[in-house]
């Protein structure tokens, strides 16, 4: 069942978005209504700062049999609802529903049926009670709550209202849920480890701080923990189930709620999910450590110590995700993956913490390994109906849509390379790299020397040559999937020994003329005809040009380098048309001839030198040359 969805003409002055972004979206450039149109937050929309929430109690009234209610009734603001009992590890046997009064419409909602959460996901603490999942409700300022058919009901039931921003402004006219930011220090830059965490071969996305949504710091007094092997090795995809329909100008005070909540009314230390993300494809911040940091969260049971997670914020129970939605989760499981030489598209091994079952009755033992797919649903490790019905099979698909994973160079001249090593070279550098992902999910690579693309493949190409001068070179590759998404792999060094060698610009030389005889015989080449040039500077042998005088009005060149070849010394051969060539669609006169130029300098490595130069004469026009490679080069 879905609560009534407030007015949106409220939304902007009921919630007091002021924490946040200027405009929905600048983080992650999308943004605004349900499918990414911008749209403003409230008129203070550019404060950022911490924003106090409220969490108000109201007890629950057991009538036995199994049964509580709290009656219908007026409520201070709030805008999310769930409800908490003393003993964490109590179990409500029954049913517990709620339904809300519209603070703008005044409307009753339906009833929607709250689910009891996992008390234990953020370990076992001092103050830890007993809790349904928080619901989102909008703008409200009425509540009802029925128990039902639950037989024994724990002690202490009580329901939780949360204003995500109350503070100061708690006098103001009923439905408002704060109109300011509350008066206390704002850090002027985002609590982080002073250690940055590991580079990542993806990149990381934009993601809405905590300090931008305003999250109240003082709720949090122990700090951050980090997984205990420190590496990510899966995330769990969740949604905040039962959330009625909201706009993305509210989806940060649907974050400061849960925050609130979380600590609160569970009495976590922290908000639980790692990472957030709302229906416009904003990425919102979640528990407290550090974005490139391996955080440890409160969100799949059982599963924590070796994962992370991204929330959707919103119910997935009947409709998928949205567009932007999905790319925000791609991006963030691409990224937080990527980190720990990940594949979201892979699997992942993950060791037991907990003995239960999962939504399809897989039953796990603590202690003992099972294997997941590295991007998981919440049901997959929990006997839980989240991610939602809908949203669950969205993940196979969502699961091809990263950057070429685990990319890392290979090799470097044949000898191994490991991220960060140092290896020798000399002035020509080969690179052979790998990559997890198929080849026909990929388009291009491209070996980068100190940040520059020195050579360019395709997507089936595991191996580059470049030559590199003298001193220390960074080197990476670069995979472009056929997506259009980008990854790098992590650097490797190379300390390159090139001595005595020094570029010297030539002017173009001519090396062959058979109208004058340079080079060469004098006078016209037939059919079959074969003419001898020695360039033993250029390849170190002794290359032929070939040409059939039947048809004269083109070639094509196949040049490559011998095992011996100096690239810093090279010549390279090229034929260029003389003055008798004919125009595109012309004929040559018989007996034409060329001449064949020296290129000035050095120039960049070209797959067209080899022992022999081959001048095969067809019926194209000379500006129709294409560069072939010889049978087996690469």
């Amino acid at each position: 069942m879905k609560i009534g969805r407030a007015r949106g003409t409220a939304l902007a002055a009921a919630l007091g978005v002021v924490a946040v972004l200027g405009i929905q979206g600048v983080a992650s450039g999308t943004g605004g209504s349900d499918e990414g149109e911008v749209s403003p937050y409230s008129a203070r929309a550019r404060e950022k700062g911490p924003v106090a929430g409220e969490l108000h109690k109201l007890a629950l009234k057991p009538k036995g049999r199994g049964e509580a209610v709290l009656s219908q009734q007026d409520t201070e603001p709030f805008g999310l609802l769930g409800v908490s009992w003393t003993d964490p590890e109590a179990e409500v046997k029954g049913r517990i529903e709620a339904r809300t009064r519209d603070a703008d419409s005044g409307k009753w909602s339906k009833w929607v049926v709250l689910e009891q959460a996992e008390s234990g996901l953020d370990g076992k603490r001092p103050g830890l009670r007993g809790a349904t999942e928080p619901v989102w409700v909008g703008p409200s300022d009425g509540a009802e709550v029925r128990v039902t058919g639950g037989g024994t009901l724990p002690a202490g039931m009580e329901l939780n209202l949360v204003d995500p921003g109350a503070g100061a402004a708690k006098a103001k006219k009923k439905g408002d849920l704060g109109l300011g930011p509350a008066a206390f220090a704002l850090p002027a830059v985002d609590p982080a480890p002073t250690t940055p965490g590991p580079e990542s071969t993806a990149p990381r996305p934009d993601v809405v701080s905590r300090v931008q949504w305003g999250a109240d710091e003082s709720l949090n007094n122990e700090g951050p923990i980090y997984l205990p092997g420190g590496k990510i090795k899966a995330v769990f995809v969740h949604h905040t189930a039962a959330t009625a329909p909201y706009e993305c100008s509210e989806s940060a005070a649907i974050v400061r709620s849960l925050h609130v909540y979380h600590v609160q009314g569970n009495g976590w230390r922290d908000l639980g999910y790692n990472f957030l993300v709302d229906k416009c494809g904003t990425v919102f911040e979640g528990r407290q450590g550090g974005v490139d940091q391996p955080v440890q969260g409160a969100h799949t049971y059982g599963w924590n110590a070796e994962s992370t997670s991204v929330s959707v914020l919103g119910d997935y129970t009947t409709a998928g995700a949205s567009t932007a939605a999905l790319g925000a989760i791609s991006k963030v499981a691409a990224y937080k993956l990527g980190q720990y030489d990940g594949d979201m598209s892979g699997t992942a091994t993950l060791t037991a913490g907990a003995t239960q079952a999962n939504y399809f009755g897989k039953s796990y033992t603590a202690g003992q390994q099972y294997e997941f797919k590295s991007l998981s649903g919440h049901r997959d490790g929990f006997n839980t109906q989240c991610p939602g019905n809908a949203l669950y099979p969205q993940l196979e698909a969502l699961r091809q849509t990263g950057p070429a994973a685990q990319l890392k160079i290979a090799s470097v001249n044949g000898a191994t390379a490991t991220p960060g090593a140092t290896l020798p070279s000399g002035a020509a550098l080969t690179v052979d790299w790998t990559t997890s992902t198929a080849t026909g999910r990929l388009s291009k690579f491209e070996l980068l020397v100190d940040g520059e693309a020195t050579a360019v493949t395709d997507g089936a190409a595991r191996r580059a040559t470049a030559v590199v001068t003298d001193g220390r070179h960074e080197v990476r590759v670069r995979a472009t999937a056929a997506n259009g998404k980008v990854s790098t792999s992590l650097a490797v060094t190379v300390e390159a020994e090139v001595k005595g060698a020094k570029f010297v610009p030539l002017a173009p030389k001519r090396l062959m003329d058979t109208r004058e005889g340079l080079g060469v015989r004098k006078g016209p080449v037939g059919s079959g005809e074969v003419v001898t040039l020695p360039v033993t500077a250029a390849t170190g042998g002794t290359p032929t040009a070939e040409r059939d005088g039947d048809q004269p009005d083109a070639a094509q060149l196949r040049v490559g380098v011998p095992e011996r070849y100096d690239p810093l010394q090279r010549v390279e051969p090229e034929l260029h048309p003389g003055q008798d060539d004919p125009q595109p669609g012309g004929r040559a006169r018989r007996g034409r001839q060329g001449q064949l130029l020296q290129q000035p300098g050095h120039r960049r490595p070209d797959r067209r030198h080899h022992r022999l130069l081959h001048l095969d004469r067809r019926r194209r026009h000379p500006d129709q040359l294409r560069p072939e490679a010889p049978h087996g080069h690469p």
